[in-house]
């Protein structure tokens, strides 16, 4: 059975999953959720998901919900991008629980407030705030990357992928890649992998569709 990934091309979490499937060659389809027309927030999708949320993965009888989760399951079905050590394991499983708590969450938001929210419902002050957050967010990656290829080890894990979801996105937030040189050689070096893509070449939706 071939498994599908309930999605929407904005969505940087969806991505990450999307990508992990991609980059590993595991069949899939993408189920498209119109998130901006209340899409997630239906009764037949929270009978999918209570949490009325993208990514859900539904593969071989299961059903997945959170990125994290759902990148740990298809590093484990394809034994691809799983870390070659339980050392190395846990060691992604922290930079997942970071990025998203320190990176993802906030870039997604940022962005929504920024691109896709009308301006004149945007709340005063709250841009520039996390805008302040995510700099710290990505010196940390920066620093990280300044001397190694990946996140975690010798090879592209799912720790890459979740650290990455956001910041293909071209829409603007605040992320320049040329005020991080580390983390847009390593943005070039997954864009590299073969079955990369870009996240609306990935996914279906994106924002021309709704111009």
């Amino acid at each position: 059975m071939v498994a599908q990934l309930y999605c929407f091309g904005e969505s940087g979490n969806a991505y990450k999953c999307a990508l992990a499937l991609a980059l590993t060659g595991t069949p899939w389809t993408p189920v498209f959720v119109d998130f901006f027309n209340g899409g997630a927030r239906t009764a037949e999708f929270r009978a999918i998901n209570e949490m009325g949320e993208v990514p859900v993965l539904v593969d071989g009888g299961r059903t997945l919900t959170q990125s994290g989760v759902i990148l740990r399951h298809i590093a484990e079905a394809s034994g691809q991008m799983r870390g070659a050590s339980a050392a190395e394991q846990d060691e992604i499983l922290r930079w997942i629980l970071w990025d998203n708590h320190k990176l993802s969450s906030q870039i997604g938001t940022t962005r929504f407030l920024a691109n896709f929210l009308p301006e004149d419902k945007r709340p005063p002050g709250v841009i520039p705030f996390l805008q302040a957050r995510l700099k710290s967010a990505y010196r940390v990656l920066e620093d990280h990357l300044a001397e190694r290829d990946w996140v975690v080890g010798s090879a592209p894990t799912i720790a890459d992928l979740s650290c990455c979801g956001y910041l293909y996105y071209p829409e603007p937030y605040g992320f320049d890649r040329a005020d991080w040189p580390a983390i847009g050689r390593w943005l070039d070096r997954i864009a590299a992998l073969p079955g990369w893509k870009h996240p609306y070449d990935l996914m279906p939706g994106n924002p021309a569709d709704r111009a």
